[in-house]
């Protein structure tokens, strides 16, 4: 049995160009002569996002984003990739592997395990903040400090002691 794509037999040469022009979403296929002309192509959502294009096609590859349609051999994105990709990169940022993006980016309410890592996460990076703040503290005080030479200065010898000290140190 040979498969078909719109009525027309594969290998035929006429479906396999047709197919150039067309893309698949949830299963449908849609042909971007006949889809929203607000559809980015791969350049204009790496430009807007920041990403290369192997970027993106590394992204598709996990699972994470999809195109829409397909020009030709070059992939179509709706808009909202873009908050996607924008949602993504503060994952990643915050220490998220793509697996768990992967499971944020499809979570339902129901999903305690995942609650349960985002929270623990939470904790860190507000861990974080504390740290950065603390560094914050004491590159402030070098840009002012008047003690010669600058790193003999007990303030700021404490402050760098403080930057990467347990939290419950005094």
């Amino acid at each position: 049995m040979t498969e078909e794509r719109n009525g027309t037999p594969l290998g035929t040469g006429e479906a396999d160009e047709a197919l150039l022009d067309v893309g698949e979403v949830d299963g449908a296929l849609l042909d971007v002569g006949e889809v929203d002309e607000a559809l980015l192509d791969i350049g204009e959502v790496a430009l807007r996002s920041g990403l290369a294009p192997s970027a993106l096609r590394f992204y598709e590859r996990k699972g994470l984003i999809e195109p829409a349609a397909r020009n030709g051999l070059r992939r179509a994105y709706r808009p909202e990739t873009l908050d996607r990709l924008a949602l993504i990169g503060c994952a990643r940022d915050a220490g998220f592997t793509l697996a768990e993006i992967g499971a944020f980016l499809v979570a339902r309410p129901s999903d305690t395990t995942l609650r349960e890592r985002m929270a623990a996460k939470e904790r860190e990076v507000d861990a974080r903040v504390r740290q950065l703040t603390r560094l914050r503290d004491s590159l402030r005080h070098a840009s002012v400090c008047d003690h010669d030479p600058l790193v003999e200065c007990p303030d700021f010898k404490r402050a760098i002691r403080n930057v990467n000290a347990p939290e419950d140190a005094p």
